[in-house]
């Protein structure tokens, strides 16, 4: 990437890094400030509600956002979504009572900027480069997310988690002015098939049994992430199980962090470069499936806590970063961006259920911890019987090219010697954006005849 380039997709990761941070940090220490606010004695499910209303939001605006952002503009789309992100983060601050929290984080969700972002990042990149721009969009939030765990539980003890929701609404304020002042101009703003949604492609996207499978897979993920999170809080802060005070759960996630983040490297890079992905796949879930067992087990043992937390967290992240690279690979040519926009819409609906099911299954009087435990553990093995149909998926890379040909006749015959080159799977030419998508399997490809041939067209 040259070095706009590299400024463009690096803000806009930071952007993006901090909004996911302002969602992430009150996970670990939501559920045990919200049972203390008014009405949530008498109201006990609208703390997982709330806890998960942001994915409800997200789900439903996120594609809007992105189909706005190609008639208003990415800048001031995102903006908006940032605005509203802050507004929701004031509210949940101010909020002394469970139902202006959970209004907040409405809010919150509603400024669903990840489209967007992701089309202006497009915008801001060559073909050939937009994949290493939405893989540090991609690594910025697993950081964010690993950096959540430990510092959510820090930022508590220091200003609470109100103090959390009016730092977040300030982290969003000035990521308006680093869109506005590092972000670099668009030059010329278009449509790109691989990065964005395109509302024709949707029926065979959701006709496509490999991608709804995935599409299931994440929600569960996200519903069963979420759920626990309403509960695990309470059990480590339970005064009668003596395990860990709220001011010192980083301790425990710390470590379970960084075990976890070492022991997943290994398993992605079997996953892919040893295309032994299915395996993986269904060894990440079944760390699940266990870590679960053994909270609703022994979650009266902080180690016996910590060591689940070790394989969920393991399993968790590297089907992270699997699910993504499995959807690039089974989505067909050039709808990419529509087969992830579904995903990401299941991932955050996902997470929306998964509060309410903590919330109306846990109960604060009767401390039925087990039960959520073993709930989110029969999710888990439904994904696996899911997971167990998966045949080995295709290990193919997605290629796009910019050409400069014009007619149908032109495209039909680009189509075509590119689908006679060895490694080639799939090509497909869209006139209108003045692109052509390929699959290609990296092994067998001639990656330099591949470039030659789409660069000479026309």
């Amino acid at each position: 990437m040259n070095a706009a380039e590299k400024r463009g997709a690096g803000s806009l990761a930071a952007i993006f890094g901090l909004r996911m941070l302002g969602l992430f940090l009150i996970l670990p220490v939501f559920s045990t400030y919200a049972h203390g606010l008014e009405g949530a004695l008498e109201h006990p499910e609208l703390v997982g509600i709330a806890l998960g209303a942001y994915g409800l939001t997200q789900a439903l605006l996120q594609i809007p956002f992105g189909m706005m952002s190609d008639r208003f503009g990415r800048k001031p789309v995102i903006a908006v979504g940032m605005i509203l992100f802050a507004i929701g983060s004031v509210i949940a601050a101010m909020s002394t009572s469970i139902e202006g929290v959970l209004l907040g984080r409405v809010i919150q969700g509603s400024g669903a900027v990840a489209a967007a972002i992701t089309a202006l990042v497009a915008d801001l990149t060559r073909d050939e480069h937009r994949t290493k721009a939405m893989s540090m969009i991609g690594i910025t939030i697993g950081v964010s997310f690993a950096i959540s765990m430990v510092l959510g539980p820090i930022l508590n003890a220091w200003i609470g988690v109100d103090g959390i929701f009016w730092l977040t609404g300030v982290l969003a304020l000035l990521s308006i002015l680093v869109l506005y002042f590092v972000v670099p101009e668009v030059k010329k703003s278009g449509h790109h098939s691989d990065s964005e949604v395109s509302s024709g492609s949707f029926g065979r996207i959701l006709r496509d049994v490999n991608l709804l499978r995935l599409d299931a897979g994440v929600m569960i993920l996200h519903a069963s992430l979420t759920a626990l999170f309403v509960v695990l809080p309470m059990v480590l802060a339970d005064k009668h199980l003596h395990l860990l005070a709220l001011s010192e759960q980083w301790k425990l996630y710390l470590p379970v962090m960084l075990v976890s983040f070492v022991l997943m490297i290994p398993l992605v890079i079997i996953a892919e470069a040893k295309r032994k992905m299915k395996q993986v796949f269904m060894l990440s879930i079944a760390l699940l499936v266990m870590a679960c067992v053994m909270l609703a087990t022994g979650h009266g043992s902080l180690m016996w806590i910590a060591i689940a937390l070790v394989l969920f967290f393991t399993g968790f992240n590297t089907l992270e970063a699997s699910l993504p690279s499995l959807v690039a690979k089974y989505a067909p040519a050039g709808v990419k961006g529509t087969a992830m926009g579904v995903f990401n819409t299941s991932q955050f609906f996902g997470a929306f259920l998964g509060g309410v099911l903590g919330g109306f299954m846990y109960h604060p009087a009767l401390q039925n911890y087990a039960e959520v435990f073993w709930v989110v553990a029969i999710l888990f093995v439904l994904w696996l019987l899911i997971a167990a149909t998966m045949e080995q998926p295709p290990y193919l890379a997605a290629r796009s090219f910019k050409i400069s040909i014009t007619s149908q006749a032109q495209a039909k015959g680009l189509e075509c010697k590119l689908l006679a080159l060895e490694g080639v799977d799939e090509a497909v030419v869209i006139l209108a954006e003045s692109s052509v998508y390929c699959k290609v399997d990296n092994k067998l490809v001639d990656e330099e005849k591949l470039y030659m041939m789409t660069a000479s067209a026309g």
